[in-house]
C-alpha cells in the first residue's frame, strides 16, 4: 500500500474534530489528541498537557454556556503534519439572551493521525507565519 493511501487527511480529521467540539462530545474530542498532547494559548499563557487536562479545560470553558459551537473558517494543510486554521467560537452564556464570540487561529501538529500540539493565537497572521515556519522546519527534518 502506498504511503499516500495510509496518510490521514488532516483537513478531514480537523473537520471531524470541530463537529465533535460543537456537539460538546468530550470523549470524541479527546480521542483526536495523542496521550501526551499539549494545548497552549499564546495570549492567555494557558498550557495543558495530556488528554485529561485538555478535556478538563474544554469542560470548564463550555460549562458557562447553554449553547456553544465552533465554526471553522479556514483549514489549510501545510504539509508535514502542520495545519493552520481560523475558527469562530460562539456561545450563549447561561441565563443570558446574548451571544459572545471569539475568532482565533490555531497551529496544529498532527502525527500518526493524532494531535500532538495545538497553539492558539489571537492574530491569524502571526499563526499563519508560525504554521508555515513549522511546516518548513518539519520538511527539512524529514529530508
Amino acid at each position: 500500500m502506498s504511503e499516500e493511501a495510509t496518510t490521514p487527511d488532516l483537513v478531514e480529521l480537523s473537520r471531524r474534530f470541530f463537529e465533535a467540539a460543537s456537539r460538546l462530545d468530550f470523549d470524541a474530542m479527546v480521542s483526536f489528541y495523542a496521550p501526551d498532547a499539549v494545548w497552549e494559548g499564546r495570549a492567555s499563557g494557558m498550557r495543558f498537557e495530556g488528554r485529561a487536562a485538555i478535556r478538563g479545560f474544554w469542560e470548564d470553558v463550555t460549562a458557562a454556556y447553554e449553547e456553544f459551537e465552533f465554526q471553522p473558517e479556514e483549514t489549510l494543510d501545510l504539509g508535514n503534519g502542520g495545519i493552520f486554521g481560523v475558527a469562530l467560537q460562539k456561545g450563549r452564556p447561561v441565563a443570558s439572551i446574548g451571544y459572545v464570540q471569539l475568532r482565533y487561529a490555531t497551529v496544529v501538529v498532527w502525527a500518526k493521525g493524532l494531535i500532538e500540539r495545538v497553539t492558539l493565537y489571537n492574530d491569524p497572521d502571526e499563526a499563519r507565519t508560525a504554521a508555515e515556519r513549522l511546516a518548513e522546519e518539519r520538511a527539512q527534518a524529514n529530508a
